[in-house]
C-alpha cells in the first residue's frame, strides 16, 4: 500500500513538473505574429500614447463649450481633415466616422439602393458587403455577382453582360482578404462613371498601404476601417461619400446641435453619425495618420510585400504546398493563403501556434463565396498576413515550420 501511494506521489509530481515545463518553455519562445489581414498587432507607440491621452483628457465631442469637449472636437475634426486629403475627398464634411468598415458598407448600401434596384458585385467579397447585400434582396433588390479566374483574380471581362437596365453601381473590393488579390480601381471606377453607375469600395485591406485617390478612380463611396494596414485601433473606421451623392441614414439619434428636429439632421456628417463618436479610437487614427506619412507608406507597404514574397518562394517549394491567388504580380496585398495536401486548415494552423507559436487565420475568412469559386469550402485555407513590423526571420522560421509539419506527416 505504502509503495502503491508513492509511486501516485512519483507520477504526479512527474505529472506537474512536465505541465510546468512545458508552460515556461512556451514563454520562452517569442510569439510570432502573422494575422495582420485581421488587425494590425504591433501598433506605433505612438498611437496607443495618443488614445492614453485622450482617454485621460477628452469629454464627448459636440456635446459642450468646455475644454475637454472641445479638444474632443478638434481631434475629431483634424482627423477628418487629414482622412479627407488622403484619399482626395474634397470637403472634409464628407468623411463619415463609424466604428469598422463593416457598419461603413452597411450604412453605404442600405443607404444607397431601393427596391428593384440592381447590383453587381463580386464572390471575391467579404461577409460585410455579402450579408448586407442579402438582406436587400428580402427586400426585392437584385443582385448578380462577376466570378473569378482560376487564379482567384476577380474576372471584370464578365461585367458588361452583367449590366441591366435597373442597375445602379458595381460595390467592390480593393484586395481580397483570402487571396490578397488586388482590383485596378481606376479600371472598375472609369467604367462605372462611362455607364452612370455608383461605384462603392470596400479598402479594408488597402487603406494606409496603398494609394487611393477618389477623384482619380472615380470612387463615389469609399469604405474602410482604422485597426488594419492604417495601423490605428480597433472600434475606428469611416466612410467617404462624394458631395453629389445621398446616403439615407442608417441610424438616428443624438446629434449634439438641431435637438429640437423631429429627424436626423440632413447636413453631413451628422446626417451618418448619430451619437457620441469614439474620439478616443479617433486620435488613435489621428497619430496612425501622421506616423504612416511620417514614415512613407510605400516604404512600410514594400517591407511587407517583400516579407510576403520571401515567404512565398520559400513555401512553394515544397511540393505538397498549395497557394492561392495571383503572384506572377508584384501588384497585391501581403497575403499568402495556402493548404498542405488533404491537412484540414483549422489542424495546421493549431499546430503552428501550439508548436510553433506563430499566429495565422484558418478557416473561411468571412468570405465564402471565394472558397466556394476556388473549392476550399471543406478544407479552408491558412492565412498568412504579413506587415512592416514582421522580420525576415520571423518569415525563415515560419517556412521552416511549414517544412517541419511536412516531414512529420510524411513519416
Amino acid at each position: 500500500m505504502i509503495n502503491f501511494v508513492k509511486n501516485k506521489l512519483e507520477n504526479l509530481f512527474f505529472d506537474i513538473w512536465y505541465v510546468n515545463k512545458k508552460i515556461f518553455s512556451r514563454r520562452r519562445i517569442k510569439m510570432i505574429y502573422f494575422d495582420n489581414a485581421a488587425t494590425t498587432k504591433n501598433k506605433p507607440a505612438e498611437v496607443i500614447d495618443a488614445v492614453v491621452n485622450a482617454m485621460k483628457n477628452f469629454g464627448n465631442s459636440s456635446r459642450g463649450v468646455h475644454e475637454e469637449s472641445l479638444s474632443a472636437d478638434r481631434i475629431v475634426f483634424e482627423t477628418r481633415k487629414k482622412i479627407a486629403k488622403m484619399f482626395n475627398v474634397g470637403n472634409s464634411r464628407q468623411v463619415v466616422f463609424t466604428k469598422n468598415a463593416t457598419e461603413s458598407l452597411n450604412i453605404a448600401i442600405n443607404g444607397l439602393f431601393l427596391k428593384n434596384d440592381h447590383i453587381i458585385t463580386s464572390v471575391a467579397e467579404h461577409n460585410s458587403v455579402l450579408r448586407p447585400i442579402n438582406y436587400l434582396k428580402e427586400k426585392g433588390v437584385e443582385v448578380s455577382y462577376i466570378g473569378v479566374l482560376e487564379n482567384g483574380v476577380i474576372n471584370f471581362d464578365e461585367i458588361p453582360s452583367l449590366i441591366k437596365a435597373n442597375t445602379k453601381a458595381i460595390v467592390i473590393t480593393h484586395a481580397s482578404n483570402v487571396t490578397g488579390n488586388i482590383t485596378d480601381l481606376k479600371k472598375y471606377g472609369d467604367f462605372c462613371r462611362n455607364n452612370n453607375l455608383l461605384f462603392v469600395v470596400d479598402a479594408s485591406q488597402t487603406v494606409g498601404a496603398f494609394n487611393i485617390d477618389m477623384k482619380e478612380m472615380n470612387i463615389d463611396v469609399l469604405c474602410f476601417t482604422g485597426h488594419k494596414s492604417m495601423l490605428g485601433p480597433q472600434g475606428t473606421g469611416a466612410l467617404c461619400v462624394r458631395e453629389e451623392i445621398y446616403i439615407r441614414p442608417f441610424m438616428v439619434g443624438g446629434s449634439g446641435t438641431h435637438s429640437y428636429d423631429e429627424f436626423q439632421p440632413d447636413k453631413m456628417p451628422t446626417r451618418l453619425e448619430a451619437g457620441t463618436l469614439n474620439s478616443h479610437g479617433i486620435a488613435g487614427l489621428h497619430a496612425s495618420i501622421d506616423y504612416i506619412l511620417r514614415n512613407k507608406m510605400e516604404k512600410l507597404t514594400n517591407k511587407a510585400l517583400e516579407l510576403a514574397r520571401k515567404f512565398y518562394d520559400g513555401v512553394t517549394k515544397f511540393p505538397e504546398v498549395k497557394v492561392y491567388g495571383d503572384f506572377e504580380t508584384d501588384l497585391r496585398a501581403p497575403i499568402v493563403s495556402l493548404n498542405i495536401s488533404d491537412m484540414d486548415s483549422s489542424e495546421v494552423s493549431n499546430i503552428l501556434y501550439e508548436e510553433y507559436k506563430i499566429s495565422t487565420r484558418p478557416g473561411a475568412h468571412c468570405a465564402p463565396l471565394i472558397h466556394k469559386a476556388l473549392g476550399t469550402v471543406e478544407q479552408g485555407m491558412v492565412r498568412f498576413s504579413f506587415s512592416h513590423s514582421n522580420t525576415f526571420e520571423e518569415v525563415e522560421l515560419a517556412i521552416n515550420a511549414i517544412k517541419k509539419i511536412i516531414d512529420d506527416r510524411r513519416e
